[in-house]
């Protein structure tokens, strides 16, 4: 079963938020990913100070986004006079997004680039203000042709790492095609998958590991 990214023949400048970067680290392989694809990719310094606090810190999301800095492959960067303002009105006017989310459309839309926001009110405002052009998906970036053909079966890993260690998120209409490339055994792991409780039954579960991450992250 495929999935048609919506960046297979865009190259268009990529604007990442914080959950991104953060799902790119979980995946092992974030600098493989990145590197492969063709687009410029931008990350707002406000996002990276998002990845300071302690957790962070602690997870190595900071320190990736360094490496993958230092090597070229994105560019952080300083929100504009422009930019600034419309980062203010999307966190102070209702309903108002957190500083990552705001940073990244602020940039997208004064550079005419694409955002990529997983979360469901950051996706909706960023259509919203975006003339309804769509944000990409995280899913977008693992599932792009030329990262699949640098790395062939194991890009089905590394997508499996990022849903299970980075809880990423995924649009409802593209969950059976994962479950598929993963596999029920697999996909029981993944419980950020848009409808855990409802696909998978209490027996199918693993006590031990997916009953505890239930609570950790819940789609907003």
């Amino acid at each position: 079963m495929g999935y048609s990214s919506f960046l297979n023949d865009n190259r268009e400048s990529l604007v990442l938020d914080t959950s991104v970067l953060i799902n790119l680290r979980a995946c092992t392989q974030g600098g493989r990913v990145l590197a492969s694809l063709p687009n410029n990719i931008l990350v707002p310094q406000i996002v990276a100070g998002e990845l300071e606090h302690e957790s962070s810190v602690r997870n190595g999301d900071i320190s990736f986004l360094h490496e993958v800095a230092e090597r070229g492959i994105v560019e952080i960067t300083e929100l504009t006079d422009e930019e600034y303002d419309i980062f203010y009105n999307l966190t102070s006017l209702s309903p108002s997004l957190d500083d990552g989310e705001a940073a990244t459309i602020a940039v997208a839309m004064s550079r005419n680039n694409l955002p990529v926001i997983d979360e469901r009110k950051g996706r909706s405002r960023a259509s919203c203000l975006m003339n309804g052009r769509e944000p990409i998906w995280s899913l977008d970036l693992f599932r792009h042709p030329f990262f699949i053909d640098s790395l062939g079966d194991q890009a089905v890993e590394v997508l499996y790492l990022a849903l299970r260690d980075g809880r990423m998120r995924i649009p409802s209409a593209s969950a059976d095609m994962v479950i598929a490339l993963l596999g029920i055994e697999r996909s029981i792991d993944c419980t950020s998958l848009p409808g855990y409780r409802e696909r998978f039954s209490v027996s199918e579960r693993r006590p031990d590991v997916n009953e505890a991450r239930l609570s950790i992250r819940r789609d907003d």
